[in-house]
């Protein structure tokens, strides 16, 4: 069975997507830029940063990538403060707790900032559940690249192998596999025009992955 869980945050544990991007799109046109919605979502899962970079690259922009990621975090940080729709997804507060009292390691490994994280678990009570934290802002590479796996797999303390993440995004999913990760693919609601294809295992509820079930399935693992 496995011993430790890596968790995505945005569109696993809440659903700030909406927020994120009403924020982007509020700063599309602080910018006077014209993103389609197919080219939003591919950005799904990758940090501010990246983003910034890619549209500074893509229409040209004489900006800087922290004047666009410095608008984008205003306007998400009203929203935050502002709309009282903002809510955990539904059952992962039951799977997070079924985890953890079932001894399981949990790491949040997210692309998100980590001040919006831990606003999130501030806002929730989630800190309690969880052993570690790690944001891919801070990192040199944000998915798919690896590296946000591999080094959330170390802050857990097991091996890879024992190890899987549950994520929403192609690139997350993407990310997962480079690091040789067992990866649950979260098909949600929520998730649009995601590829789940290279997913170990795809689901659309997460009673399909509760302890019991997994410890039947995996019991080798």
């Amino acid at each position: 069975m496995f011993k430790a869980v890596l968790f995505d945050m945005d569109g696993v544990v809440v659903d700030t997507e909406p927020l994120h991007h009403k924020a982007y799109y509020q700063m599309f046109n602080d910018i006077n830029i014209d993103v389609p919605e197919e080219l939003y979502a591919s950005f799904t899962g990758q940090s501010t940063i990246d983003i910034s970079n890619q549209l500074i690259s893509h229409f040209k922009l004489p900006l800087g990538a922290q004047t666009l990621i410095d608008i984008k975090r205003e306007h998400f940080k009203t929203l935050f403060k502002n709309d009282t729709s903002l809510q955990l997804i539904d059952g992962v507060l039951n799977l997070i707790k079924d985890y953890h009292s079932n001894g399981m390691t949990l790491v949040l490994a997210s692309s998100a900032s980590m001040k919006n994280i831990n606003r999130i678990f501030k806002r929730f009570d989630l800190d309690q559940y969880f052993t570690a934290k790690i944001s891919g802002a801070d990192l040199e590479a944000s998915k798919p690249h690896p590296e946000i796996f591999i080094k959330a797999a170390e802050l857990s303390g097991h091996s890879p192998k024992d190890c899987f993440v549950i994520e929403d995004s192609t690139n997350g999913i993407t990310a997962a596999k480079a690091a040789n990760i067992f990866c649950v693919g979260y098909n949600s609601l929520h998730s649009k025009d995601q590829d789940y294809s290279k997913a170990d295992m795809v689901i659309s509820s997460f009673e399909n992955i509760a302890y019991q079930t997994l410890s039947k399935q995996f019991a080798t693992v």
